[in-house]
Order: C-alpha cells, then sequence, then structure tokens
C-alpha cells in the first residue's frame, strides 16, 4: 500500500477560497534548506529547489526498497519571514523575504537515509544544488493551533488574502499570530499556470 499524506492529514485538505479555517497540526518532520531573496531571482532559490526533489523521490525510492513502505511525495512548503510583514501584504518586497523550504517526509525517515540519499544526489547534481544538498536538513515543525485557507491563483495575488487573515480574520477569532507564514504549494508551479495555483495559506495563532 501507497500512503497519501494529503488524503490522510486534515492539515492538508484545501477546503474553499475565502473559507478561513482553525485547525491543529501535528508534529510533523520535513526536509528543509534555508535562503533569502526574491524566489523569482535568487540562484540560490532554484538550487534549493534543484536539491530538494531529487532528494524527496530518493527517499521515497529508499523507504520502499529498504522499509517496504512506500508513500506519495508531498507537494513543496515554504515558511517565509521579513522584518516588516508589509512586505508580503503591501510593499511586497520579495528582495527582503527570508525562506525555508519544505518537503514533508514520514517519521519513519531517518538521518543515516538522507545522509545516504544526499551523497547519491550530489554525486549527480550540479555543482550549485550539490552544494544546497548539502545544506538540506531533517527538521521537526510543532505548529499546533494555525489558521489556513486555500488561495487559487497567482502568487502575486496572495496579498489581498493575506491582509485579510492578518488584521481581519485571525483577530475576529480571537487570536494573534505567533510564528512563521507557511505556504503549501498544491500546484506544480513548473506544469500549472498561474490562474490555477491552489496554495494553502497557514498562519500559526495563539490566544
Amino acid at each position: 500500500m501507497k500512503t497519501d499524506f494529503k488524503k490522510t492529514l486534515d492539515c492538508y485538505r484545501a477546503g474553499r477560497p475565502g473559507e478561513f479555517r482553525v485547525l491543529e497540526v501535528p508534529e510533523l518532520t520535513y526536509l528543509a534548506i534555508d535562503g533569502h531573496g526574491d524566489p523569482n531571482a535568487a540562484p540560490e532559490f532554484t538550487a534549493a529547489l534543484e536539491a530538494l526533489y531529487p532528494l524527496a523521490y530518493k527517499l521515497k525510492f529508499m523507504s520502499k526498497a529498504q522499509l517496504g513502505r512506500d508513500y506519495v511525495v508531498m507537494p513543496l512548503e515554504g515558511l517565509w519571514s521579513a522584518d516588516d510583514m508589509a512586505s508580503f501584504t503591501t510593499a511586497r518586497d520579495k528582495s527582503a523575504w527570508a525562506w525555508t523550504l519544505l518537503m514533508m517526509v514520514p517519521d519513519w525517515i531517518t538521518q543515516p537515509m538522507l545522509d545516504d540519499a544526499r551523497g547519491i544526489v550530489m554525486s549527480t547534481a550540479s555543482a550549485a544544488a550539490a552544494s544546497a544538498a548539502g545544506s538540506v536538513r531533517l527538521q521537526t515543525l510543532q505548529e499546533k493551533t494555525c489558521v489556513q485557507t486555500l488561495h487559487i491563483g497567482s502568487y502575486d495575488d496572495e496579498a489581498p488574502v493575506l491582509q485579510r487573515l492578518h488584521d481581519e480574520v485571525i483577530p475576529e477569532l480571537g487570536y494573534r499570530m505567533r510564528g512563521l507564514h507557511h505556504e503549501i504549494y498544491l500546484s506544480d508551479a513548473r506544469r500549472v499556470e498561474p490562474a490555477r495555483r491552489r496554495t494553502l495559506l497557514r498562519q500559526p495563532v495563539t490566544r
């Protein structure tokens, strides 16, 4: 049997655009790599993608071969931050953004497995991707209570949704923001036109 965590974990359920859900996100493990700058222009962003995807698929194949446990590779995700949150909602100054790209992996993926997969990927990747692969780590997130909504459309059209989430929805629900803005890219940007892309926008909150 092949496990599809998008179907078994409620926090990956899309919901409807305009619907803001309060949910409890369980502790999850990810492949993670950090960077800074405009994702459309920063070479390190491209290198990070070229490292993450091969590692994710190599680990899937290793899990099936070594452990007899197969699963669907999860979508790309990102944690985003900036000194001024207005750079997300009004100014949209992407050069000021810091990011951590993520791909969720099952909790049975171990550090030795990642080390083995990294060695294989680095032996065939470009110099930039190999360097990025050396920086990929296993990271556990405990986001707990979050408010989440589905955005359909271009990433550049997220600003009004985020402004509503930050300035209206979260305060009206009696919460305040904490932690980092989290996006889950349900659509592969390499294959889906901007107007049809589906992205989960998630914000950890506290009372």
